[in-house]
């Protein structure tokens, strides 16, 4: 049967949809909200610190974008669940919040390990399940979860954090085999090493930061901005066909030996 050709540039097209960036704020998140908001999407700055939130939705409206912000802890089920009530109808969700206690498990105390488990894990999990209730009513979504190259491998002092960002992969997996049949479109994204606020203290140890350059193929770190892309192709149709997958923007990490480059 023969169909018509689409308009390839219209498949990125996010005009006349709202999406909810939790965790809006940070390095990465911001990223999220200019490149939704670029491509035409009405986005919501969502972040515990509403300060912050503010100041981005402000610098972004100044540009003519269409940007607001909002007040979110995804450490609370009532937090989660008052957003929702008052986004109801929000066709993209990207949750990027997550924190990393850096300590070999047998000195991990279980303040730490509760802690990391509670954001990373059980708050992603709240804020997927909240929103998916009105996406899959209304027949639609789309749903971006920010794992890390440690959902598959791991170093030192990485175990606690490591465990949660594979369970948010499994946890999409999950989710899109859940929600698929409403339409509703569940994807991880799973980047490497970033230059953001909270890599800072890595990237002023010299010999730590050019380790993690020289691991990846194109030897050197990712720039925020290098995650837009991953962001608007899952949010958009152009992905209409892709779920419960985990996308990796590591710059080859994964993908490499990296040990060695032997002379060949």
């Amino acid at each position: 049967m023969e169909t018509a050709t689409p308009s390839y540039r219209e498949l990125f097209d996010l005009r006349d949809r709202r999406a909810v960036v939790v965790g809006g704020a940070g390095g990465i998140g911001q990223v999220c909200v200019g490149a939704l908001s670029a491509w035409g999407a009405s986005v919501v700055c969502a972040d515990i610190n509403l300060e912050s939130a503010n100041g981005v939705a402000e610098r972004m409206r100044a540009d003519g974008q269409d940007v607001s912000a909002c007040l979110i802890d995804i450490r609370s089920a009532e937090s989660v669940r008052q957003v929702c009530a008052d986004l109801d109808a929000t066709d993209i969700l990207v949750v990027t919040p997550g924190i990393n206690v850096r300590r070999r498990l047998l000195d991990l105390d279980d303040a730490s390990i509760e802690s990391v488990v509670g954001l990373n894990l059980v708050g992603v999990a709240r804020t997927i399940r909240e929103f998916a209730r009105s996406m899959t009513a209304r027949g639609a979504g789309s749903i971006i979860v920010f794992s890390s190259i440690r959902s598959t491998v791991v170093e030192s002092g990485q175990s606690i954090y490591a465990a949660t960002k594979a369970g948010i992969v499994m946890l999409a997996k999950g989710a899109a085999a859940e929600l698929g049949g409403a339409n509703v479109r569940v994807n991880a994204i799973s980047p490497g090493v970033v230059e953001t606020a909270l890599t800072r203290p890595i990237r002023e140890n010299a010999p730590w930061r050019d380790a993690y350059a020289m691991k990846t193929a194109l030897r050197r770190w990712a720039r925020p901005t290098e995650l837009a892309g991953a962001v608007v192709f899952l949010a958009s149709d152009a992905s209409s066909y892709v779920t419960g997958t985990e996308l990796f923007v590591d710059g080859g990490w994964t993908a490499i030996d990296g040990r060695f480059d032997p002379p060949v």
